[in-house]
């Protein structure tokens, strides 16, 4: 048990010191869809509606298809962050 212990704090050390750097941020991205989602509730809210109960067809709202168009935009716009630097 002691060897074990040892060599996980031996591979950890290395590991912190060995000055690899993250240089793509899925943290970032995760965040950015996170934020999306809740402007879409948002907005599915102001137009009167639950998101993820309404199907877009020939009766849906111009509010709820602006709200889709905006969310599928937001999302887009989030894979960006998943390679811009983070510190």
């Amino acid at each position: 048990m002691k060897m074990n212990i040892i060599a996980v704090l031996g591979v950890s050390f290395l590991l912190l010191t060995s000055g690899i750097n993250v240089e793509a941020g899925p943290a970032a991205q995760g965040i950015c869809y996170a934020g999306c989602a809740a402007v879409v509730v948002a907005c599915y809210t102001a137009a009167g509606a639950t998101f993820g109960t309404v199907t877009a067809g020939v009766g849906t709202p111009a509010a709820i298809i602006a709200c889709n168009s905006a969310f599928g935009t937001c999302q887009g716009a989030c894979m960006a962050a998943l390679f811009l630097p983070t510190p």
